[in-house]
């Protein structure tokens, strides 16, 4: 197939893409560089069939695919609260503009949303059919608003248009080729406790999280675009830990006698995440394999080679 991903030199969109060139596709991978980077798919910029186009989606674009991965948006708050405008507009603009390519293209689209669309939620664990509890003129609402639009767009693409959709609720994912200076909690820990500073754990430490490594999260993307069903579907990890038992786990395998320190909490900073991932289950086949311990060695070490090479 002829498969485009947005945001394709990021984090996730990199490791999807080494799955796709793996079974043999032909891959476009759009990205404007804000916080992709070309390391992440450097190994494929040779091979005959993978086009690196460099393109920022809210301007329109032509190209002709059949399925179309949109991953492109700021995914962390240090960057997107960077420009917050910028953000909203990746998510509105940018969304209209990949449904309208794949109305033209009659391609299937998978939006890639998130568990920031449930706000800081008030049902726990998370089940799709859950509407959250959202501030939408708070700082993180250029992008939880943005991702609730998209998600709207999508759907009304799909009601009047025909347009063959798929939307993933994407929880947090970590592993190799995040970037350091994200402002994500995984990344922070490992390059502080890497770098022997204090690990800044905020509030008191008792919120909670779920983390699914990044392998797991693309083999649920791919289950779920090439599926019959359209979603919302989460995808992440049910394993709950709290941002305390997530620090105490790196700063062990790092350095144990790194220090932790406390720091107010910020604001909209949701108590607890966990998705309830039963749709997944029963429509996909999917759960997550990779242990938490696991997973954060692979990622440590992928950090320590990175940090030793800057």
């Amino acid at each position: 197939m002829r498969i485009l991903v947005t945001g394709g030199a990021g984090f996730i969109g990199s490791h999807l893409i080494d799955r796709l060139m793996e079974q043999k596709h032909e891959v476009l991978c759009l990205d404007n560089f804000f916080t992709g980077h070309k390391r992440n798919i450097e190994k494929w910029l040779n091979n005959p069939y993978f086009e690196l186009i460099r393109h920022d989606i809210t301007e329109p674009i032509r190209l002709e695919v059949e399925q179309i991965y949109h991953l492109a948006c700021p995914a962390s708050p240090v960057h997107y609260q960077y420009n917050p405008v910028k953000t909203i507009k990746t998510n509105v603009m940018g969304t209209l503009n990949m449904l309208g390519l794949a109305k033209r293209v009659k391609a299937r689209i998978l939006l890639a949303s998130t568990s920031e669309v449930y706000g800081d939620p008030d049902v726990h664990p998370q089940t799709e059919d859950y509407r959250g509890n959202v501030n939408c003129i708070g700082i993180r609402s250029c992008y939880d608003e943005g991702k609730r639009v998209a998600e709207t767009l999508a759907f009304d693409y799909h009601r009047q248009n025909n347009v063959d959709i798929r939307v993933a609720r994407i929880f947090n994912t970590y592993g190799p080729r995040m970037l350091e200076n994200d402002g994500r909690v995984v990344s922070n820990f490992v390059v502080q406790a890497l770098r022997g500073i204090p690990l800044t754990v905020y509030g008191d430490g008792s919120q909670t999280r779920s983390f699914c490594y990044v392998d797991d999260l693309v083999e649920g993307l791919m289950r779920l675009m090439n599926g019959d069903h359209i979603g919302p579907i989460n995808l992440g990890n049910p394993g709950e830990y709290t941002i305390l038992e997530l620090a105490e786990k790196i700063q062990k395998i790092i350095n144990p006698e790194a220090e932790i320190e406390f720091k107010p909490l910020p604001e909209d900073d949701p108590r607890q995440r966990q998705p309830d991932i039963t749709r997944a289950k029963t429509w996909l086949e999917w759960e997550p394999t990779v242990p938490l311990d696991q997973g954060l060695q692979l990622t440590i070490k992928d950090f320590q080679e990175r940090l030793s090479a800057s």
